[in-house]
Parts: C-alpha cells; sequence; structure tokens
C-alpha cells in the first residue's frame, strides 16, 4: 500500500492566528496630585498711612513709587504751635519743681505744712505730664515710615491742611508677596502648610512663580464650601503687583515613579477596570487600579509594573489568552506634556 503523507494547515497545528494589536510600553513618570484655583496677589504688609492729628502739611519726603525704609521720614506737619506748647510746659515744669523745692524745705524746717508739700508734689507731676503730652504731639508732626516698603500715590500736597485720619498715601511691602485663594472643602484633609504652588497670571503668560502654603483660615465659607488658603510668592525681581488677578495650581501630593499608561488601554468591564498585557506573545487579561488622568495618560496604582507591555490598540478582537502579534504603537506613552504626567486633582479613575 502506498502510504499518502498529508500536511496539516498552519490553523490546524498551531490554533487561531495571532492577532495584530498595538502595544506600548508603560512608562515611568512623576505624577502630581493638583487642584486648579483663582487668586488675588496682596502685599505682605500694607499701610494706608494716616496723621494723628490736625495740621498743614509742610514737607513731603519720598518720591512717589519709591522705596522707603523702616523709620524714614514721610510727611511733616506745621509744628510751631506744638513747639510753643510745649515751651509752655517746659516752663510750668521748672516754676513747680522750684514751688516743690521751697514747699519741701519749709516742711523740713517746720515751717510748713504737710497739705502745702503735697499740693506741690501734685502740680510737679502735673507739669511734667504736660510736658510728656506736649512732646507727644510734637512728635505727631512728623510722620515715619512703619515699615519699608513702595510708596504710592500720595492724595495731598504741600501746602494741604489736613485732618486726623485722612488718608494721605499707602505704602506696600511687595517682597515676598501674599496669593489668596479658595479651594472646595473636600480637599481639606489633603491641605497642609508648606505644599508648593504655582501660578501664573494674564501681564506674564509664558511664566510660572512659584510658592508655599503659609496659612488657612480655620473657619470654612458656609456660603461656597471652600477653604481660604495663603500662600507666599517670591517677588524678589519686584515684577508682580498686589491686586494681580492669578492661576493658582496647588501641589496636593506628588507621585515619584508613577507607572503611566495610554488611557486608551484601559478596558471597563461592570465595576472593574483591566487592561491587555502582553507575556510571551500572548494577551493576558490584568486588573488594574486607575489613579489620575490627564492628557491622554492614566497612573496606575496596581496591577502593572515597570517592565511590562500593554495593548493600547486592538483590544475588542482580544480574549485572555489570545495570541497577539504586536506592533509599536505610534509614539508609544511619550506623547503629551513634556517632562511627566501632571494630571489635576480630582480626575481619578474609577
Amino acid at each position: 500500500m502506498l502510504a499518502l503523507g498529508l500536511a496539516m494547515p498552519a490553523a490546524a497545528q498551531d490554533g487561531p492566528p495571532a492577532v495584530p494589536v498595538e502595544v506600548a510600553p508603560v512608562s515611568i513618570e512623576t505624577v502630581l496630585d493638583e487642584v486648579s484655583a483663582v487668586g488675588t496677589l496682596i502685599s505682605n504688609e500694607s499701610v494706608v498711612i494716616r496723621p494723628e492729628i490736625a495740621g498743614l502739611i509742610t514737607e513731603i519726603a519720598f518720591e512717589e513709587g519709591g522705596q522707603v525704609q523702616q523709620g524714614d521720614l514721610l510727611f511733616g506737619l506745621e509744628d510751631s504751635i506744638y513747639q510753643a506748647e510745649l515751651e509752655d510746659a517746659r516752663a510750668r515744669l521748672l516754676l513747680s519743681q522750684r514751688n516743690y523745692e521751697r514747699a519741701s524745705d519749709l516742711y523740713d524746717r517746720g515751717a510748713g505744712t504737710a497739705r502745702s508739700r503735697d499740693e506741690a508734689e501734685s502740680e510737679l507731676r502735673t507739669a511734667r505730664a504736660a510736658v510728656e503730652l506736649a512732646t507727644a504731639r510734637l512728635e505727631k508732626t512728623q510722620i515715619h515710615a512703619p515699615i519699608s516698603g513702595v510708596v504710592g500715590l500720595r492724595k495731598v500736597s504741600e501746602g494741604d491742611y489736613v485732618e486726623a485720619g485722612e488718608d494721605l498715601v499707602n505704602l506696600e511691602e511687595i517682597q515676598p508677596l501674599k496669593v489668596d485663594f479658595s479651594i472646595p472643602e473636600r480637599y481639606l484633609s489633603n491641605l497642609e502648610v508648606g505644599q508648593r504652588v504655582q501660578i501664573t497670571a494674564d501681564a506674564f503668560p509664558s511664566e510660572e512663580f512659584t510658592g508655599e502654603v503659609y496659612a488657612s483660615n480655620p473657619l470654612i465659607d458656609v456660603n461656597g464650601r471652600s477653604i481660604a488658603v495663603r500662600a507666599r510668592i517670591d517677588n524678589s525681581e519686584r515684577r508682580l503687583r498686589p491686586g494681580l488677578f492669578v492661576r493658582v495650581r496647588l501641589e496636593l501630593d506628588r507621585h515619584e515613579n508613577a507607572i503611566i499608561i495610554p488611557e486608551q488601554a484601559l478596558v471597563p468591564r461592570d465595576q472593574d477596570i483591566f487592561v491587555y498585557k502582553v507575556v510571551d506573545q500572548t494577551a493576558q487579561l490584568t486588573k488594574v487600579t486607575p489613579g489620575q488622568r490627564k492628557f491622554g495618560k492614566v497612573e496606575i496604582l496596581d496591577g502593572l509594573t515597570e517592565s511590562d507591555i500593554v495593548v493600547v490598540a486592538g483590544q475588542l478582537k482580544l480574549q485572555d489568552g489570545a495570541k497577539v502579534q504586536p506592533v509599536q504603537a505610534q509614539g508609544g506613552t511619550g506623547q503629551g506634556q513634556p517632562g511627566g504626567t501632571e494630571p489635576s486633582a480630582g480626575n481619578t479613575g474609577s
């Protein structure tokens, strides 16, 4: 008999053909847990200069917009009346001192009464207080800077008569600056002193300025259910100004060496999230725990390692354990923002 050798088809020998799929390796990046807000820059310290007494302005000792140091003279008021009051008080003090000395001498010799001596002593104390009062009034004719900073635009000129408490000029300490902003109350447990903030302003659209949180209001705003937060921003170049509207990014947490994959690799099934991991040319359905998402990428908290390769296109044709023919996805996980993934808070995977 003639033995016939029949060759079996390749499909019969090896099973179903490999499914072509696009794959990409996971990447290791830094993921930022952030919350965005809008805020306003304010001075580190801000003072409106006002006189404590009424008077005529006789001297303005600064240039508008100029830097002044604490204690520098800003305004001088007409002081002739106060000088005269001080001289009068000093003369009365001298007379009271002599009257007291005479009354004490007479009392010591038995020629005077205790009452006369006590009255002279009381007049002496009153005269001393009058000198101190006249001196204090005279000093208030010289208005000095209470803090170091930049003076604003004055509202008065030499020769103006001003009342006590009238606004003269504002004085701003602008290094550093503060930024006030609010975040939703749900971030209260994540908020800490020292957290980093990045701000941008329309005046400098291509630049970011860095600061850190140093305080928050202990009272939650019941209307907006938000937390008022304040941070300090370095302004050593004095380019930023109080009152600027800014956009704020508050860094709540930083995940170093996070595992990142393209978001299209995720396969949702019921309440769980899976990916197809390629192992030895075979697709393995693997449950994962997603984290932050941004720019088409997703952080994987659990389920993958840094050496894994995942399917990013063609999952609909796959089953767990299916043979695959991997094709490198164009751009891999390197597409998107340079310098790492920086997802914003709140965009967590389900």
